[in-house]
């Protein structure tokens, strides 16, 4: 319908959105046949299924003023070769799946991809790389030098591969990658990347027991090397306080700092210590820090550091951290910007809840799982605080007729899940039978 009826749309992206091909419509073909379109903007690298390439191709032929593509996984190395060729004016590009995948007999042989990246003069930004054949990242060097951001975060290359990329992304603002690289692949991007603004380094196994092959060592030496950056994602499995400490001196124009350790209560790796001071020194040393997310072997003493330096801290995750309901009254009672607030399997309970109620009206939200919650106290705060929404969830994978129903006069029951937020609207009409709001 979109396609179909906005003949004058610009900007057209599908992010994060599922599309249902169940009724057989392909929705490119729906697009006009004749004549040039006002196209600036097509993503839809979040689609699963597969486009019609012929539709694609010819509506891309037909957008001269295109210049964001970010295309699905199901686009192979061979078509993006034909739309590169279509639309040399690009200044954003997805590659798909950046693999031959089914190609023809001599049909790869053809491809001079490395031309056709070259045609690319105006490219700033890329991405894709699903499914991707290593053999063919070289081809993408022609237009490295003028990259400010590079998304590798599908990508399963190692050091070596990574190398002959990175040194000539000298103007890189934005770079995402797996921690397939190792540290050895972040001292290349320190090496190279002096004008670094944003770092995500994300697990290539996503399972909390897994070994992650970047450490303490390549945050370092992003510290050291990037001295610029302004927001980092990290996720590990071995940290030091050192390593985090030296960040804050290096980088202290940073704004978002989400270190994420992977395993439970995981301390300072060398020394066994809880990773208090390192996250101590990231409040007190990152003046303009707005977004945090904290991990590893934590007590009260870092969320007291949180709430007497982090006076700018907006959004706030938590996951196995604290010790008592003083870590979370640290932060309601300190943390005067407070807007978003996520905690999960951490030791806070009803006192901690209700040290935040002068707070709570002027927050997003406060999400709190697996914590030490009673529905007596999720009850108190609805009732002081009738103009915010208090919803107690039930595990969605538990529900069904053996699960007893929350017995609202049992006020000592742990709850699962609280959500609790601010809502012009009022409450929900729309709440599913695991949700209660109070």
């Amino acid at each position: 319908m979109i396609a179909d009826g906005c003949r004058q749309i610009r900007v057209f992206d599908l992010i994060e959105c599922g599309v249902d091909y169940d009724d057989g419509v392909d929705w490119l073909s729906y697009f006009p046949e004749t004549g040039t379109t006002c196209l600036e903007s097509l993503i839809f690298d979040c689609v699963e299924v597969p486009v019609n390439f012929d539709a694609l191709e010819s509506l891309v032929a037909r957008s001269p003023s295109l210049k964001k593509l970010r295309l699905n996984g199901t686009v192979t190395i061979q078509e993006l070769y034909r739309l590169i060729g279509r639309a040399p004016q690009l200044t954003h590009l997805g590659t798909g799946a950046f693999n031959p995948m089914d190609a023809a007999p001599g049909e790869e042989q053809e491809l001079d991809l490395s031309s056709a990246f070259d045609s690319l003069k105006y490219l700033t930004c890329l991405s894709g790389f699903r499914d991707m054949v290593a053999g063919y990242l070289p081809s993408i060097q022609p237009v490295c030098a003028n990259l400010t951001s590079l998304n590798f975060s599908y990508a399963d290359i190692n050091a070596e591969q990574l190398k002959p990329i990175i040194s000539r992304c000298n103007k890189l603002q934005i770079f995402w990658v797996l921690d397939s690289v190792h540290d050895e692949g972040l001292r290349a991007v320190a090496a190279a990347c002096k004008d670094l603004r944003e770092l995500r380094v994300f697990p290539a196994d996503v399972r909390e027991e897994s070994d992650s092959p970047v450490s303490d060592v390549g945050l370092l030496a992003i510290s050291e090397g990037c001295r610029k950056l302004r927001s980092i994602l990290y996720f590990c499995n071995k940290m030091t306080n050192a390593a985090v400490v030296a960040m804050s001196k290096n980088c202290p124009e940073l704004v978002v700092f989400r270190l994420c350790i992977m395993g439970r209560h995981a301390p300072d790796h060398l020394t066994g210590e809880p990773m208090d001071e390192g996250f101590g020194a990231i409040v007190m040393n990152c003046k303009k820090l707005r977004r945090l997310a904290v991990s590893g072997l934590l007590t009260d003493k870092a969320f007291n550091y949180i709430g007497q330096h982090g006076k700018l801290v907006r959004t706030l995750s938590v996951a196995f951290a604290g010790d008592s309901d003083m870590g979370l009254t640290y932060i309601l009672q300190g943390c005067p910007e407070m807007q978003k607030l996520e905690i999960r399997d951490s030791p806070f309970g009803d006192t901690a809840l209700l040290s935040g109620l002068h707070h709570y009206c002027n927050m997003r939200f406060l999400w709190m799982s697996s914590c030490k919650l009673t529905l007596g106290g999720c009850k108190e705060v609805a009732r002081r605080l009738p103009q915010v929404v208090v919803e107690v969830i039930s595990d969605h994978s538990r529900t069904g007729p053996n699960l007893p129903p929350l017995d609202e006069k049992d006020l000592n029951q742990e709850i699962e899940k609280l959500y609790l937020y601010r809502s012009l609207e009022g409450r929900r009409s729309d709440a599913p039978e695991f949700v209660k709001i109070l």
